[in-house]
């Protein structure tokens, strides 16, 4: 895409590299107006830059750059800039409804008279299908063949769908399945750090991500955060990304990390920091001496966490390292030396002499500080130090209690021994308790039930052995972790370790390796490791986003029905980033995200509740105690295996055919034609609803008056909660749609592969099954009454008979409401079920932005107050007066409105409450009803 600028302070100026001449807008040019970049944070620079270059006079003034360029640290966020990035990243959950979108928009162009073929990303769009595949299959040498055979036999419809966006839409592009994490492909393959158009134009490479951990690739020097797949489409089809000029907290590093600690512990420690500091919607950039005793890995896992610190992002500036790694991921000379010329033309380049910039406050750390640590039940921030978390499990245990619980905890269990077998000193594999031959676990017709039980796959009764704590799920996975060789090389030389002393994973942990690049396996055969994962039954299941994203497949069926029927508090562990309630699988109550040695060592160990300091991680064959300092690799190993096992020549070699997909992949069929062939009996594909009906031009914006409550909600409601996930149930409103048309349970697939479909997503909406609606108190999931009756029901149902009295309806909820994933269904869902507004105590920042971009007014209590300070129960009638003159000012970000709640007595409690639509673009928005059908109408010449 070209660039023109104005160019009112001169900046355009010409640089030389490899032999080619690029035009480029220079930030020095600002210092004769007497401008001091050097205080500015490196993360600023990139947004002055993209300013600079684009000024139009309309878009971007002259006025804006000047603001950027004397940023105040410590102002208030107050001033829209409009920031346009150069790409859009995406991943198949979140990218399959933004094609889906962008196919109706075709549709809808065609109505309103205009040409289907204007709708085209006019950025560069990347989708990586990573989400889809789950781990059905484990343990087995073929379980990633069976995973992926059954990826493509559920997947059928969204593929095809994804290969017609390919040859239908300019500037798309899709890496097929199998191929990696989206964010871990961003790293190593995507990222341009300078990017050039066809007019030779160089530029900091940015993007937005319809994934949250979008900014992984800030450890890499590209600034770039996850947005809603709303906004992400209108990035892609020109709109620019509004947004306030944000506060920037610098975190200083120094030291270096002690013996026996990894970048997952230093990670969680910088995220319970952040958070208990306050970051949301800031920019976090971590500068100090501490940098350089980060590998580029151990930077990216920082980054990648900034969802669940709470900021936007969390930027690493380019320095040495940066090019380091550029060369070792098998980038050109050319690239890199082009990336090093133009940060260092551009006062980009980090260096250990640079002068700190301002910040809007900021934190320490001193690296050698950080303690081996895990995180949960619960959430990413609840760090526990691992010589705590036995004690801590302890204690968290009552409020993890389901309603069939054991609480007095006194079931007689046995110890396990690792009875049936070891694998063997020398390191050759023996087989272990029976471990059935490839293909024995069931057959592929029998979709989620081929995984059976542990009896029958091992010949083991696992029941006796279970118990409030047990781990169900050990699971090396997601990019965080997986993008690490550091981590990664630690855990597989720990499991060398283990299966050279004797040592052997209890039957009930479902294992599993799902990295996030196909280079992990070609270092893990290369340093000779693989054989010893494949030992403790961590074979590789495939190569995505399994158990992070709530793919973890079903348990054993013993398993699973030991915890219901004993109210078990199951646990899973895993090197994610993600533990929210209900994520992870419905079977399991508490997890803990944790380094990918830990990962290993808890399988090993079996149970959360375990003292790796006082307790033997297991036993030899000639019973001698193993502890886990026996077999813990030291950081001279990892960095020499490191060193000996990966080079360039692997990037280059996997990435060279990364988007030929395999044989399933390849002989896919699919449509051809400008406009998608809709299927009317697909349950995965569905033309949206957002613009059936829709007029040329917006009605007049309307108060809301006598709405009805669907959920009363309390603090730290996630999009998890919200929007739909995980498995979909047979007795809910999804279940019933897929059976009566057609689908058998065992081929129900997750929401997040019929994200496609808005009849299966909207049915599950609010659906999670540790969602607490205070509407309905004792109970859990996705119920509510309908009022004024007071009939208990679904979400679902009720907003059914909602609409057929043409009742609006509204939310109530807590403090930082939709925190979590950027999921456009936790939008787009409530939009279906009639929700008109929100009103919570405070918000996530993606999430407030997608309400506005459905069109859904995000509404705030005035600090203090709350639902239960105000004594509303949701059984009240609310009305939004004042709204429409309220939207006609310029500008709404602050502005106080009185929402009206009418008891059934009569009585009416004013509400005061700041209306949270924060940019005058978003004004158009909600008044278009939603970004895109301002977008369609900008583009049919309606608006």
């Amino acid at each position: 895409m070209s660039t023109t600028s104005l160019n009112t302070f001169e900046s355009r100026a010409t640089l030389q590299s490899g032999g080619k001449s690029y035009t480029y807008y220079r930030l020095d040019s600002l210092a004769q107006r007497g401008i001091e970049l050097s205080r500015l944070p490196f993360s600023l620079r990139v947004l002055l830059e993209n300013l600079l270059r684009r000024e139009d006079g309309v878009t971007v003034t002259a006025d804006d750059i000047e603001f950027l360029a004397k940023w105040q640290p410590a102002a208030e966020p107050s001033r829209e800039i409009a920031y346009m990035p150069a790409r859009v990243l995406m991943q198949d959950f979140t990218g399959v409804p933004a094609i889906v979108d962008l196919a109706a928009m075709r549709d809808a162009m065609k109505v309103l008279g205009g040409d289907p073929q204007k709708i085209n990303p006019l950025q560069p769009a990347e989708l990586v299908i990573d989400h889809s595949v789950q781990v059905d299959e484990y343990g087995l040498k073929n379980a990633y063949d069976l995973n992926s055979l059954l990826e493509f036999q559920r997947n059928r419809e969204r593929y095809a769908f994804l290969k017609w966006g390919q040859t239908a839409f300019d500037n798309f592009s899709a890496v097929p399945p199998g191929m990696g994490i989206c964010h871990q492909v961003n790293l190593e393959y995507l990222a341009r750090v300078v990017f050039t158009t066809q007019d030779n134009v160089a530029y900091p490479d940015t993007l937005v991500g319809t994934d949250s951990h979008t900014t992984m690739v800030n450890g890499l020097g590209v600034l770039g955060w996850g947005v809603g797949g709303i906004e992400a489409e209108a990035a892609m089809l020109g709109q620019p990304v509004s947004m306030l000029v944000p506060q920037v907290v610098g975190f200083r590093l120094t030291g270096k990390l002690r013996q026996g600690t990894t970048a997952t512990d230093l990670v969680l420690t910088v995220t319970e920091m952040l958070r208990k500091h306050g970051v949301v919607g800031k920019f976090v950039e971590f500068y100090g001496s501490g940098i350089s005793e980060l590998p580029l890995a151990d930077r990216a896992t920082i980054a990648n966490m900034a969802p669940e610190y709470g900021a936007t992002c969390g930027f690493f500036p380019v320095d040495a390292e940066t090019l380091t790694y550029l060369r070792l991921t098998g980038r050109t000379e050319d690239q890199v030396n082009l990336v090093e010329e133009y940060q260092k033309a551009q006062g980009m380049f980090h260096t250990a002499d640079a002068p700190e910039a301002e910040y809007s406050s900021t934190l320490a750390l001193d690296l050698a500080t950080v303690e081996p640590s895990v995180a949960g039940p619960k959430r990413p921030q609840d760090r526990v130090a691992l010589s705590q978390t036995k004690e801590s499990f302890a204690k968290v245990l009552p409020t993890l209690y389901g309603p069939n619980a054991n609480v007095k905890g006194d079931r007689q269990l046995t110890r396990w021994q690792g009875e049936g077998g070891h694998s063997s000193a020398d390191g050759s594999v023996e087989s272990t308790v029976g471990m059935p031959e490839p293909g024995k676990a069931g057959h592929l017709e029998t979709g989620l039930e081929a995984i059976g039980s542990v009896k029958e796959r091992l010949g083991i009764d696992v029941e006796p052995y279970l118990h409030h704590g047990s781990i169900v799920i050990a699971a090396i996975t997601s990019c965080t972790n997986t993008s690490n060789p550091y981590v990664m090389i630690a855990a597989g030389l720990l499991a060398k370790k283990a299966v050279e002393k004797g040592l052997m994973t209890p039957p009930w942990v479902k294992t599993s390796l799902a990295p996030g690049s196909r280079v992990v396996t070609d270092y893990y055969d290369k340093a000779g490791l693989s054989q010893y994962l494949d030992a403790l039954r961590f074979n590789t299941v495939g190569y995505g986003c399994t158990t992070c994203i709530g793919n973890s497949g079903p348990l054993p069926t013993d398993v699973s029905k030991a915890i219901e029927d004993h109210g078990l508090v199951a646990v899973s562990v895993l090197s994610g980033n993600r533990n929210f309630e209900g994520r992870i699988n419905s079977d399991v109550r508490a997890n803990y995200l944790m380094s990918p040695p830990l990962v290993v060592a808890y399988a090993l160990a079996g149970t959360i509740d375990f003292d790796f300091d006082k307790e033997p991680i297991g036993f030899s064959p000639d019973h001698t105690a193993v502890f886990l300092k026996d077999i813990w690799p030291t950081q001279e190993e990892v960095n020499k295996t490191v060193a000996d096992s990966i080079d360039a020549e692997m990037f280059r070699k996997q990435y060279s055919t990364v988007s030929d997909g395999d044989k399933n992949w390849q002989s896919l069929k699919f449509p051809l034609g400008d406009v998608y062939g809709w299927e009317p009996d697909s349950t995965y594909i569905r033309k949206a609803p957002y613009f059936d009906g829709m007029p040329a031009t917006p009605a007049p914006v309307v108060d809301i008056h006598d709405a009805r409550v669907l959920a009363v909600l309390g603090d730290s409601v996630t999009t998890d909660h919200i929007s739909p996930a995980g498995s979909i149930k047979l007795n809910g409103p999804a279940g019933k749609y897929l059976t009566d048309n057609g689908v058998k349970p065992g081929d129900f697939n997750s929401y997040g592969s019929r994200r496609g479909n808005h009849e299966v997503m909207v049915r599950g909406t609010f659906a999670n099954v540790r969602l607490r609606n205070k509407l309905a108190p004792g109970t859990e999931g996705g119920v509510t009454r309908l009022l004024p009756e007071g009939t208990g029901m679904s979400i679902y149902d009720a907003s059914v008979e909602y609409a057929k009295r043409g009742t609006p309806l509204a939310i109530l909820a807590g403090k930082e409401y939709g925190s979590g994933s950027s999921r456009d269904w936790a939008a787009k869902g409530p939009r279906l079920l009639g929700i008109r507004f929100v009103i919570a105590e405070s918000y996530e920042r993606i999430h407030r932005s997608n309400l506005v971009g459905m069109g859904i007014l995000p509404l705030q209590f005035q600090h203090g107050e709350n639902a239960e300070s105000l004594c509303l129960t949701g059984e009240e009638t609310y009305s939004v007066p004042g709204l429409k003159d309220m939207l006609d000012s310029k500008f709404a970000n602050g502005k106080q409105i009185t929402v009206e709640a009418t008891h059934a007595d009569g009585t009416v409690t004013s509400i005061p409450a700041t209306v949270r639509i924060d940019t005058p673009q978003e004004i158009l928005y909600y008044q278009h009803g939603g970004i895109l059908q301002y977008v369609l109408r900008q583009l049919a010449g309606k608006a």
